[in-house]
């Protein structure tokens, strides 16, 4: 029998999503902008009312276009805006609101929060335990597992192995080599010129991964598509760009990241100790009432 689910947030969506959904004058109990705070509040108050995890953890993205994959491709994200000004404060005590929940949390210098969410749900996969990836970012279905579940929370609901297979037409476990030959615009991936998803998807589909495919080139221009041998040799012209981008698109591990999964044991609390977490969070006074009760003991 499978045991309860570790939950993975891919914090960093949620807290947008709040500064982006909330009126810009909210302010904490300091007087500081509190927007995405809130916002984030709300999603973590939802999910602890709902599912009752007893392993969660929410991972932040804290490398800052310093990490690996800035070393190896300096354009990495480089199209991005740094987060306004009124924005980035917020995720410190984004971070707070969590912990004060009895929720793990965990950054890095050197990978992404996707990288980190790979790294524990690898650690659940092998001691047969499920979990639940919240995000709304489809490079971290590639982590899911047929016992696994992925949640864009307040988007769409809980999709399973087979419902992403589905959408994305690949198997999940193919999307960082779907990433690579296709490009990913949101990251500054370029991929391969003239290979877009639905091409990569068909190219998986016949090859199942990015290493058979380049092996078989040459049956590439054999297959049953227009444009075949075009393709067959745009890859072979763009082998090394494949290679970066793959080195971009999956896991890159961080060793100093914990190895175990106790790290993710929630820590329940008191509606007294709760509420006085929260309220030191910067949590205006009577959310920070409404949050205790809500989450006590839960």
């Amino acid at each position: 029998m499978l045991q309860q689910p570790l939950f993975l947030v891919d914090s960093s969506i949620y807290v947008f999503r709040g500064w982006q959904g909330l009126p810009v004058d909210t302010r904490n109990r300091f007087g500081e902008p509190d927007n995405a705070v809130q916002g984030f509040t709300e999603t973590l108050c939802q999910i602890i009312e709902n599912h009752q995890p007893v392993m969660m953890l929410c991972a932040f993205d804290e490398c800052f276009r310093k990490g690996i994959r800035n070393q190896i491709f300096p354009a990495y994200k480089a199209d991005r805006p740094p987060a306004p000004e009124d924005l980035a404060p917020q995720f410190a005590r984004c971070k707070q609101v969590a912990r004060a929940m009895g929720i793990a949390t965990l950054g890095s210098d050197r990978v992404e929060a996707d990288d980190i969410i790979g790294h524990f749900a690898g650690l659940a996969a092998v001691r047969n335990i499920p979990v639940t990836i919240v995000s709304g970012d489809k490079d971290l279905a590639q982590f899911i597992r047929p016992q696994d579940r992925y949640w864009d929370y307040g988007r769409r609901p809980m999709a399973g192995y087979d419902e992403l297979h589905k959408r994305f037409r690949i198997r999940p476990e193919q999307i960082a080599d779907w990433l690579a030959l296709s490009g990913d615009k949101s990251d500054n991936i370029p991929g391969v010129p003239g290979v877009g998803p639905t091409t990569a998807a068909r190219l998986l589909n016949k090859w199942h991964d990015l290493d058979t495919l380049l092996a078989n080139l040459g049956e590439v221009s054999m297959m049953r598509f227009r444009g075949a041998p075009r393709v067959s040799r745009l890859l072979y012209e763009h082998k090394a760009a494949i290679a970066l981008a793959r080195s971009l698109t999956g896991l890159i591990h961080d060793e100093r990241l914990p190895d175990t999964l106790e790290s993710c044991l929630r820590q329940p609390r008191s509606e007294a100790s709760l509420e006085t977490a929260l309220a030191d969070a910067g949590l205006p006074d009577d959310l920070a009432q409404r949050t205790a009760r809500r989450l006590a003991d839960r």
